[in-house]
């Protein structure tokens, strides 16, 4: 998207309580989800790469629906407090699963931890620019002598400078400000900054309800870099020791996600109704909106079904442009065989 309008709120919190569990590994040596809960489900807990938000949405649809007690399963969702976060969770055991960006996964992986991906669900990836219209910014030269706040440690920040070379821009020529991702959205609004880096999806359009003005913003995938994006990371104890429950798992949320775009509404009023403290419903409305188009629903067979050559892509370009370190073998990253069946 070039110029699109589009965000999230930085600024919610929410979850929503399926289960009784706090987490279902902490007291479960062998990896497998938690125990028993009303009716014979097993308690599970996913943790989101942030507080709630419209991507988010589909879990909790996916609750209400009964998609998730379908499959046996009582699940819990946590608020997380960013991928880098979340992957460490579930490399600890201490959540089921998480809700997590790639690169950040394929860092922590590369370091040592025992988690695997078992599908990515934002083929597209979200990463981008994000400014006020009139800046009248429409590509990355319209960038040199901007300042741009971005946050030390993320997948934008470091892939940001390699964006900038591939699209002919000197990265010296743009100035980037430090800011923590809490003070990113703030940082815009009171204008220290005359951009940010950020999931245009997520931020967009809380930006735009906090402030009566307009959003745009550079997709990093319009403009040839796109890295996949945000899915489900399970511990490989998990995959050990019970596959059926990672199988289950990734079912209920393909099919949440499948049913939220079939009828976003309901997806939207879902979250209103279970997420405590969400965004307002005309902000989730576009945020899921936004995702849904990142699905990549013409092309993929179910959500969340990835290719190896998507892998490759993502992983390669992490290798020649950024600090990561790891192989570029899809296979130490993501586990295929669960979306096989989708």
């Amino acid at each position: 998207m070039r110029g699109g309008r589009l965000g999230v709120s930085l600024v919610v919190a929410g979850v929503v309580v399926a289960g009784t569990s706090a987490c279902g590994q902490s007291s479960d040596p062998s990896g497998s989800g938690g125990g028993e809960g009303d009716g014979g489900l097993t308690e599970v807990t996913v943790t989101l790469n942030w507080v709630p938000y419209g991507e988010h949405a589909p879990f909790y649809l996916g609750v209400e629906q009964g998609i998730f007690e379908e499959e046996g399963i009582d699940l819990t969702i946590q608020p997380g407090n960013g991928s880098g976060n979340t992957v460490q969770q579930v490399a600890q055991r201490n959540t089921d699963f998480g809700w997590a960006d790639t690169p950040p996964l394929a860092n922590g992986i590369s370091s040592g931890m025992p988690v695997r991906s078992v599908g990515v669900f934002l083929q597209t990836g979200p990463s981008s620019v994000e400014f006020f219209d009139d800046q009248g910014i429409t590509e990355p030269a319209d960038l040199v002598g901007k300042t741009v706040g971005g946050t030390p440690g993320d997948a934008m920040y470091g892939t940001f400078p390699a964006w900038l070379e591939i699209n002919g821009v000197d990265p010296a020529d743009v100035t980037v400000v430090n800011v923590d991702a809490a003070g990113k959205v703030a940082a815009l609004i009171e204008g220290k900054v005359d951009a940010i880096q950020g999931f245009y999806h997520d931020q967009a359009p809380t930006i735009e309800n906090q402030t009566g003005r307009e959003v745009s913003a550079l997709p990093f995938s319009d403009f040839g870099m796109n890295l996949l994006g945000t899915g489900l990371v399970v511990n490989e104890a998990t995959i050990e020791s019970d596959p059926e429950l990672v199988q289950a798992m990734l079912r209920a949320t393909s099919q949440s996600f499948l049913a939220a775009s079939e009828d976003p509404e309901a997806a939207v009023a879902a979250m209103a109704a279970g997420a405590e403290q969400a965004p307002d419903e005309s902000v989730l409305a576009a945020q899921l909106e936004a995702t849904i188009g990142l699905l990549n629903l013409e092309d993929a067979p179910a959500p969340g079904v990835n290719t190896e050559q998507q892998w490759t892509d993502t992983l390669t370009f992490l290798s020649e442009n950024t600090e990561f370190e790891g192989t570029d073998a899809p296979a130490d990253y993501w586990d295929q065989t669960f979306g096989e069946d989708l």
